[in-house]
């Protein structure tokens, strides 16, 4: 691994880890506005999870609120991956679990979850929360998407919520899901592109790419990425445009995109 890919998956770790910290150790409505235990650091700006613009209430009441507090994705792709009974499915970028908890209500006891996660403090807390709320089909593993823990062709479905943007290896982690994937798999992710030419100010900063920004790739050339992996069948399911901010017009660039493919085989 290069320097400056080093440098950003310790940016991406830090970041995160404080997030799972904040969850842990914050009462939820203290974690959700401003951070003064003395557990959390009160200088920091705090993590707000995305969780109640992105999941139905119904789905929210089937999760931990620890795991609502981290949810930091941009899409819901569980709704949209037409999850059945008896699969295996990975979910890349784990985090808290809300995803996997999720996904494991319907592949029933049969099926089975796997969390996949880099940072350390992600993985205690998503384990805490299985146990929380007594799912025995969903395992959290510590690990990197460019190397995933996971054995060839034992997987039926990937998923992901606002995580490949963040690799600085993107072309990997698509290999590594095919890897994994059985023939016939499918993957199903929700992500951060550009619509159009990526503003040059927003590239190689580190705070950006911690922010699900600076990572991100072009639309067409995320798509191009995926199919270049053995992929086919790949279909943009969603695609929402982001709003500009003040002195931030390029984000009326940004998209925050679902898109499905899958593996050829039988």
């Amino acid at each position: 691994m290069g320097t400056e890919s080093k440098e950003i998956k310790d940016a991406v770790r830090q970041r995160y880890a404080q997030a799972a910290k904040q969850a842990s150790c914050c009462p939820p409505k203290e974690a959700l506005t401003t951070l003064t235990s003395s557990c959390c650091p009160s200088a920091a700006t705090p993590v707000k999870g995305h969780s109640g613009r992105l999941y139905s209430t119904e789905e929210l009441q089937a999760v931990p609120q620890e795991a609502q507090q981290v949810s930091l994705g941009c899409g819901n792709p569980v709704a949209l991956a037409q999850i059945k009974p008896g699969q295996t499915i990975l979910d890349l970028g784990s985090g808290g679990g809300i995803d996997c908890f999720l996904a494991a209500e319907r592949v029933g006891l049969q099926g089975k979850v796997i969390g996949l996660d880099m940072t350390p403090e992600m993985i205690k807390l998503a384990r805490e929360n299985a146990q929380k709320m007594g799912f025995t089909n969903v395992e959290f593993r510590l690990g990197e998407m460019e190397q995933m823990p996971v054995e060839d062709s034992t997987v039926d479905l990937i998923i992901s919520n606002c995580v490949v943007c963040l690799s600085p290896d993107k072309d990997t982690v698509f290999k590594e899901a095919f890897r994994v994937l059985r023939p016939g798999g499918k993957l199903c992710l929700s992500d951060m592109v550009f619509l159009g030419e990526i503003p040059i100010q927003v590239k190689d900063d580190a705070e950006k790419w911690v922010h699900c920004v600076a990572g991100a790739l072009e639309k067409d050339d995320y798509l191009r990425r995926i199919a270049g992996a053995g992929f086919a069948d790949i279909i943009t399911n969603k695609l929402e445009r982001r709003e500009a901010r003040p002195g931030e017009a390029w984000r009326s660039k940004m998209a925050s995109l679902t898109v499905t493919a899958v593996k050829p085989g039988v």
